[in-house]
């Protein structure tokens, strides 16, 4: 293409793209900014609908444009307006815009459509054909080439004779379109986009610039279409396109998005590899293209670790170059895959995965100058950024970060000594909007309220996330804020309300903190749910929790904390009376509630939790998995003596009590402070009592319940299970460990994994 344009030395260039992207094109040839980018539209209203344009250092377009900089040429884009791209995106009911060729046609033959549709005179209906192979997967098949991309790489860039490229380049796009349905969505909006291009060439003539004078940058497949032969698109036929309010700005691309947008023509799996390409046709070093990709592969493989010799490269070079001549041809990326994972995989293609990645992949991102971006809310993000100090996370290689909330004394200013808390209000905004360059990972040390650990990534759909939040505000505060709000303003949900007390504490937010106390109060007013007073009280609890480490006057909170856990505490034993499956998420909740019961001793009322806990735990009538859990709260309080548990245990699986009950207390009563219940042999004598005293039917209904109960006891905890029930038998307790410790036979093997297949739900 540059050839040509040396060739022709046109005064104007066209360019296959987005004509309103015109004044884009300074800020994307600058010597600032840093490929791959990309053009990004976007609506102005809901529904939000976006669409990328990428452009990479070898893309046609960015080479023509670079061209016309050079040599003080012309540049304009010449596609459909973004307004009507965006305008076709709304219709997702199947249908598509017809050619102006078309319309008249394709109306007579439809049905008549109601006065109050408004599509009506924008486009009659055109259903989508099934899916298929695309046409590009196709050709590829029909010349014997594994993929698309091989293809094009052996059959096109490597041809070098003059004029080679563009005769063949157009012969093949005449071909594609012998091959493409036009009735189809996709196929008619083509002849759409080619009737405007046809009327952009038309206004540059008219405009005074000769045909010679004119060189059109497209896709082969458009070549033949836009010749005067064919009619241009009129005032009345555009004026009928359907159409969005739309806004264009430019943002950094990445090798690793541009790699996943390879489903169609002019995209590719491997772009890093196709810059090394584009670099080696450039500097006349082809030849020397498959030793510079196997050199990179083996330095990536010895960067992680796995040592590869210098001659295992020669010989994958040497490999390459066979398996291609065998075509006619130099090595193309499938050759040279294939002899990495020969050689330096030594057959084994998981050995150079990651490295085959990073070599064909890449981990590029671009980068523009500082206020090019077009939205408040994108230059507000940059800000923030630069601020807190985060520039150096925005990769496309993942990175945590660990974060200290507290104020750093040793350092001289205010900004500088919550740097991290400043940090971490930034990226739970970030979270709330959506966008995905940040996400928060557990701490091994759960419940610290003053460290943080992030993941932090960026990807290109973190910059169109970010774009998209400008309709909820022109900041990324306001943005967030709004969001509270109309979250809030839905919210029929105490654990909700809750969730977003926390949320907009952890973003720093605190007007928001109070619009969401309010709406929380006055649901909580009218909520009787245990589950989700428990849940709810819980959060609040944390948000109370982080007061001083957040900076934030916690004080208003805490009467809201009290009411909630009253009213929790109040509900615990009428909810008790339910199912199983409302059993386990009370279980969550009585954690929840008995939390705050310790972590607010002076604000709440304990001794009411407490005095709930015991008549929940010598209820009979009342869910037995829940009694055995309110009794195991009150052993890991210390309120339960030995022979009271004793006792409890005796009369819970006495021989008279049903086997669901009896079980299914013990499995209650086994979910906490295992050492506790270890360490108290009584419990055991009573628990083998039990079991001894149930008949052959009693025994299969409480195994499944014991089995469960047992379950997520570590190995540890179940060999001292068994050492206690050694020593209530009699058993020398050297003897139970020797029995314990020995392999098992092939008999017991056979046995264990009959009863792992067996299903004990069954019984």
């Amino acid at each position: 293409m540059r050839q040509l344009l040396d060739t022709v030395r046109p005064k104007l260039v066209l360019i296959e793209g987005s004509d309103d992207a015109d004044a884009l094109i300074p800020h994307i040839v600058s010597p600032k900014s840093k490929l791959p980018i990309a053009i990004l539209a976007y609506t102005t209203d809901a529904p939000v609908r976006t669409f990328v344009y990428p452009l990479a250092a070898y893309s046609p377009e960015y080479q023509a444009l670079v061209w016309c900089q050079q040599n003080k040429c012309k540049a304009r884009f010449m596609d459909l307006p973004s307004s009507v791209f965006l305008g076709l995106m709304d219709r997702d009911d199947g249908t598509a815009v017809l050619t102006p060729e078309t319309q008249e046609k394709k109306d007579k033959a439809k049905p008549a459509q109601d006065d109050d549709d408004d599509d009506a005179s924008c486009a009659p209906v055109v259903e989508d054909v099934p899916k298929r192979d695309s046409v590009y997967d196709r050709v590829a098949r029909l010349a014997g080439e594994p993929d698309y991309e091989t293809y094009w790489e052996r059959h096109f860039e490597q041809l070098r004779g003059e004029n080679s490229y563009l005769n063949a380049a157009r012969s093949y796009g005449e071909e594609l379109r012998s091959m493409e349905d036009f009735s189809a969505r996709q196929g008619a909006e083509t002849l759409v986009r080619e009737a405007y291009m046809r009327r952009k060439i038309q206004q540059a003539i008219a405009e005074g610039f000769k045909p010679e004078q004119i060189v059109v940058v497209t896709g082969a497949f458009h070549a033949s279409a836009l010749g005067p032969e064919h009619p241009a698109m009129s005032d009345e036929e555009f004026a009928k396109l359907r159409q969005r309010e739309a806004r264009m700005t430019l943002m950094p691309y990445s090798f690793f998005k541009l790699s996943s947008q390879s489903g169609y023509g002019a995209g590719n799996h491997a772009p890093a590899y196709f810059e090394m390409v584009w670099n080696a046709y450039n500097e006349d070093t082809a030849a020397m293209l498959a030793t510079q990709f196997l050199t990179s592969v083996a330095r990536e493989l010895r960067s992680a670790g796995t040592f590869r010799s210098t001659a295992e490269v020669i010989d994958g070079v040497r490999l390459a170059e066979t398996m291609a001549g065998l075509r006619n041809s130099l090595p193309t990326l499938r050759e040279l895959q294939d002899a990495a994972v020969t050689l330096l995989g030594q057959g084994d293609r998981s050995v150079v995965r990651e490295s085959l990645l990073r070599v064909e992949v890449g981990t590029a991102i671009g980068a523009l100058a500082k206020g090019v971006s077009q939205t408040s809310i994108q230059d507000d993000f940059y800000r923030e950024l630069s601020r807190l100090k985060l520039e150096p996370f925005k990769t496309g290689v993942k990175r945590d970060l660990d974060l200290d909330l507290r104020e750093n004394r040793r350092v001289k200013s205010a900004e500088a000594a919550f740097l991290d808390l400043h940090r971490s209000g930034f990226l739970h905004r970030l979270a709330v909007l959506e966008v995905p360059f940040a996400q928060k990972a557990t701490l091994r040390q759960e419940g610290t309220t003053w460290a943080e650990r992030w993941a932090l990534q960026w990807t290109p759909e973190a910059e169109i996330a970010i774009v998209e939040a400008v309709l909820l505000g022109e900041t990324i505060e306001l943005a967030v804020a709004f969001k509270f709000k109309q979250q809030l303003e839905k919210c029929v949900s105490i654990a909700e309300a809750s969730t977003i007390i926390r949320q907009a504490c952890e973003c720093g937010m605190s007007a928001s903190i109070e619009l969401a106390r309010q709406t929380l109060q006055r649901l909580a007013n009218d909520s009787s749910d245990f589950t989700a007073l428990a849940g709810a009280t819980y959060e609040l609890g944390l948000v109370v929790r982080y007061g001083d480490v957040r900076q934030f006057d916690a004080e208003p909170l805490k009467p809201l904390l009290e009411q909630l856990f009253l009213e929790g505490t109040l509900s615990l034993v009428g909810a008790a009376n339910c199912d199983l499956a409302a059993a386990k998420k009370m279980v969550n909740g009585m954690n929840e509630l008995n939390k705050v019961a310790l972590d607010y001793t002076t604000l709440i009322d304990e001794p009411l939790w407490i005095a709930e806990l015991q008549k929940l735990a010598r209820a009979d009538h009342l869910n037995p998995l829940l009694s055995g859990y309110a009794c195991a709260l009150l052993v890991e309080r210390n309120l339960i003596a030995n022979d009271e548990l004793a006792k409890e245990v005796s009369r819970r699986l006495s021989p008279g009590i049903s086997a669901d009950l009896g079980a299914g207390w013990f499995e209650g009563l086994a979910q906490r402070n295992r050492y506790a219940l270890l360490t108290r042999l009584a419990l055991w004598e009573q628990l083998d009592s039990y079991v001894g005293s149930l008949t052959e039917e009693e025994f299969k209904r409480a195994l499944v319940f014991l089995r469960r109960a047992f379950g997520d006891f570590s190995p540890q905890e179940k060999r001292s299970i068994t050492e206690n029930l050694g020593e209530i038998w009699g058993a020398n307790a050297d003897q139970v460990s020797e029995v314990l410790s020995a392999e098992l036979t092939d008999k017991e093997k056979k046995k264990l994994d009959e009863l792992s297949d067996f299903n004990f739900e069954e019984l």
